[in-house]
């Protein structure tokens, strides 16, 4: 019996084009790797970090687009975002300002 499984041409469309910028990025950076965080109704929140330590991130309009997007761009994703891959990413001076602004009441950088 043949696979009937549909196939949205719109979501094939996003996942792709999500793909081709995960992609850029990893290309940028000397590779990557990711996470997928659902957020709700808004979707799913991609975190790449690259092998340089920079990161990103991406929102995809659902989690099944998200998966599919990581799935075509070829990289390695993570259940969670701890341990050895939460380490890799390397945060600069901007970083600790904003943490310390939300966090402890330093500068708000506005």
């Amino acid at each position: 019996m043949a696979d009937t499984q549909q196939v949205d041409p719109k979501a094939e469309r996003t996942a792709t084009r999500l793909a081709q910028r995960i992609g850029s990025f990893s290309r940028a950076h000397g590779g990557a790797e990711g996470q997928i965080a659902y957020i709700g109704q808004r979707g799913a929140r991609i975190v790449l970090v690259g092998e340089d330590g920079t990161w990103g991130d991406i929102v995809a309009p659902t989690n099944a687009i998200a998966q599919q997007a990581v799935e075509k761009s070829g990289i390695t994703v993570h259940e969670a975002f701890d341990g050895e891959f939460a380490a890799k990413v390397e945060t600069g001076p901007y970083e600790w300002s904003r943490m310390a602004g939300i966090q402890l009441g330093g500068p708000s950088n506005r």
